[in-house]
């Protein structure tokens, strides 16, 4: 299923678990439950989880299960981590929220620690959302204010379903049930570099969003050639450079933020959120240089809970404990594994492995992504199918080799299960 929204029903089995409690009537179970008390935006849950630790998970009839997607690039630290756990306790003991007319010691030491670990230089700062919707909310408001018309996305893009990052996000189906959206974007083909210099070339666009590794699309990076034209490009032209790593930021790629693998790549305007909470709600716009920190004045943007101390103390928490434990370089390390112990099944229906750290996309030769997830998790693992030919994994950061080889020796077989006959 696709991003962090299930848009159908899925091919999964569901759990029975009896539910006869005050809350629920005689017999009902919780999917039933769910039926009746949810918007039906997100389709029929798979499962229904009622614990997790580490890399792993347990449905509500007691079943175990290896979680290989994190809840699709959130759950930095995995489950219930001690270093989480002791943050959001020690936190709720003394401020949990204080609303923007007030700062908290957690806001500030965390937006000082971002602008470190994005080696932002003077004059820069963060503005601290509840998501990456949100986050790119604001980017757009920032590109608004420069005073030109034009917006530029690439195709493939996904920057959220809010109405502005709707408006940046290209696909159709995504798009065409709220319209008209925000005016004024225009999206390009992703890695063509002539149609970027042509839609610069008149003076009058805002900004460019990009994504340094489209997950939506299947886990698609952006060529290091492509990103540097950006940068090199969207500078001669005057325009801000906005890189989304809501899905790519935190370590995921194996860097503190994807675009830190190309030297001398910056942009002007960074979009983050997933990761950086560790499950927590938390979004962060960081914006580059003193040029870019005035475009929103006092009034022009806000948010309620914001930069809330509990949100800024648990992401201290994770930021600490990725430093702390060096898993940064675990990162890279055990993603180049994986990827290698994939690509030596020599299966005729894997072509690839994509993209970076613990963003991967197995490539697959036939639209079979759907049932091979379905499999996997009847099996036990926890994947996702972005589209049909692609399975998506994004774990914990802190999953261990020996995790990612059980999947590794899993995989042929859920293959076979998969695959319509005569296909492997």
């Amino acid at each position: 299923m696709s991003e962090d929204e299930m848009t159908g029903t899925t091919t999964s089995g569901t759990t029975t678990t009896d539910t006869t409690t005050a809350d629920g009537a005689a017999g009902e179970t919780f999917e039933e439950r769910y039926r009746d008390a949810l918007l039906p935006v997100f389709g029929t849950p798979q499962k229904v989880l009622a614990r997790g630790e580490g890399v792993r998970v347990w449905d509500t009839d007691g079943t175990e299960y290896l979680d290989l997607l994190a809840g699709i690039a959130v759950n930095t630290l995995g489950h219930a981590h001690p270093s989480i756990l002791a943050a959001l306790t020690k936190q709720a003991g003394t401020l949990g929220h204080v609303s923007n007319f007030f700062a908290s010691a957690p806001q500030i030491e965390l937006a000082e620690k971002l602008l470190a670990l994005a080696e932002a230089p003077e004059g820069s700062a963060v503005f601290f959302a509840n998501s990456g919707s949100e986050a790119n909310e604001a980017a757009f408001k920032i590109a608004r204010r420069t005073g030109r018309p034009r917006v530029l996305a690439l195709s493939n893009s996904f920057h959220g379903r809010t109405m502005g990052a709707l408006a940046l996000t290209s696909k159709e189906a995504y798009r065409a049930p709220f319209e008209p959206l925000p005016g004024g974007v225009e999206f390009l083909p992703a890695g063509d570099e002539q149609a970027l210099a042509d839609a610069l070339a008149p003076g009058d666009v805002a900004a460019v969003f990009a994504e340094p590794v489209q997950g939506e699309a299947g886990v698609q990076p952006l060529s290091r050639d492509y990103l540097l034209a950006l940068r090199r490009l969207t500078r001669e032209h005057g325009t801000l450079l906005v890189l989304d790593e809501v899905q790519t930021g935190i370590g995921r790629s194996g860097h503190w933020f994807a675009h830190q693998a190309v030297e001398g790549l910056q942009p002007d305007v960074m979009t983050l959120a997933k990761g950086l909470g560790g499950g927590f709600p938390i979004g962060a716009v960081i914006t580059y240089g003193p040029e870019v920190h005035d475009l929103l004045q006092p009034g022009q943007h806000g948010t309620t809970f914001g930069g809330n101390p509990l949100a800024c103390a648990v992401a201290l928490a994770v930021l600490g404990t990725l430093l702390e434990d060096d898993v940064l370089a675990h990162v890279r390390t055990v993603g180049a594994r994986f990827t290698a112990d994939v690509l030596a099944l020599g299966d005729p229906l894997i072509s690839e492995v994509r993209g970076a750290g613990l963003l991967l996309g197995i490539g697959l030769t036939a639209p079979i992504a759907p049932q091979l997830a379905a499999a996997a998790l009847q099996a036990g693992f926890i994947v996702n199918a972005p589209n049909p030919t692609t399975l998506r994994l994004a774990p914990p950061l802190i999953i261990t080799q020996a995790d990612l080889d059980e999947f590794v020796a899993a995989l042929p077989g859920l293959l076979k299960t998969a695959a319509p006959e005569g296909e492997n």
